[in-house]
């Protein structure tokens, strides 16, 4: 063998030995379990449903469908819908306009008839969206680089039921003013009082496992908790850290029935054993999710779903999965 040769076997040996994906999340991490305001801002404007303009549906008649995504009008780029509206206006006698949207990932464009009111104000017979707000939990923040992973769950659409593909995004303030139960059957949900002005970071992903982005105010004081690999994970006692009322981050005991590492996301089968949570939230409800599940002093995942037939019981992500997406 000459020296290329070797050269080439001992380079192809790098290759073998070294992991494809080195992630460089921290040890230890500052756990959550706080309730954050949630606001993302959508790439384009999203159509969500339709009306009547003079007993006709003309936007569906112009054949859009329910998540197109808005992205120019007449040629003009549009982002959100003042600039769309802004867009429309701008052709004051026109009847008609060219509309270039999304669907599947394909640009396309289709022309769609407009009708003033008597109000002079255009109706397209479009209902669109382009930001949605919400309530979760924030999981952990990594104290090295201040990124920060929360919900453990892509936020979606309610009206096409898909990822709600993001511009950017903020998360903020928000206090529990109360809880609405859950039963089996129906979920509850927490209701909170949300504080715009007090950012605490930034989104910039929204991913299967999470959502993600920089956390820009003061770091919480708070103890460190040391990160649990899967295999560490065992059946039986854990516990869960959320909010119930205002800002107080409050620990509760559950039981953890299953561990599945074959699937991306629900990989925590957990049941809520704590008396006083049930009491107050009848089992896991919405708002709930990203709240930190910890095991011998261990942050091991984030509770992500309810099982809507039996609220006692819910499924976790584990933490690792939200840290190596968010060093991605």
């Amino acid at each position: 063998m000459n020296f290329k040769n070797k050269l080439l076997t001992f380079f192809f040996t790098l290759l073998f030995i070294l992991p494809l994906n080195v992630f460089a999340y921290s040890e230890y991490v500052i756990p959550g379990g706080e309730n954050i305001g949630i606001q993302v801002n959508s790439k384009g404007v999203l159509i969500v449903g339709f009306y009547e303009v003079n007993d006709q549906y003309i936007g569906k008649d112009a054949g859009f469908a329910i998540g197109d995504k808005i992205i120019s009008i007449n040629d003009q780029e549009v982002e959100t819908i003042n600039e769309m509206v802004n867009a429309i206006n701008e052709k004051k006698e026109a009847t008609t306009i060219s509309v270039g949207f999304l669907r599947d990932e394909k640009e396309q464009s289709l022309d769609l008839s407009l009708v003033k009111d008597e109000n002079n104000v255009y109706k397209t017979g479009l209902y669109v969206k382009d930001q949605i707000n919400g309530i979760g939990t924030l999981t952990y923040i990594d104290p090295n680089t201040k990124i920060y992973g929360a919900l453990g769950h892509e936020i979606t659409e309610k009206s096409t039921a898909s990822k709600f593909e993001i511009k950017d995004g903020k998360i903020f303030k928000a206090n529990v003013t109360g809880i609405q139960k859950s039963t089996d059957g129906s979920p509850g949900e927490k209701n909170a009082r949300f504080y715009k002005d007090e950012v605490y970071g930034t989104i910039t992903e929204n991913e299967k496992s999470g959502i993600f982005g920089t956390y820009t105010d003061s770091l919480p004081d708070k103890e460190l908790q040391k990160v649990g690999t899967a295999d560490e994970i065992k059946l039986g006692k854990a516990v869960i850290q959320t909010v119930l009322k205002n800002d107080e981050v409050e620990t509760f005991d559950i039981n953890i029935l299953k561990v599945d590492k074959k699937i991306d996301v629900k990989n925590i089968l957990f049941e809520i054993t704590d008396e006083d949570l049930l009491n107050q939230t009848g089992g896991v409800v919405q708002g709930m999710s990203g709240s930190p599940i910890l095991q011998d002093n261990k942050l091991i995942g984030a509770v992500t779903h309810v099982i809507v037939n039996d609220s006692k019981k819910g499924y976790g992500i584990f933490i690792t999965t939200m840290l190596e997406e968010g060093e991605r």
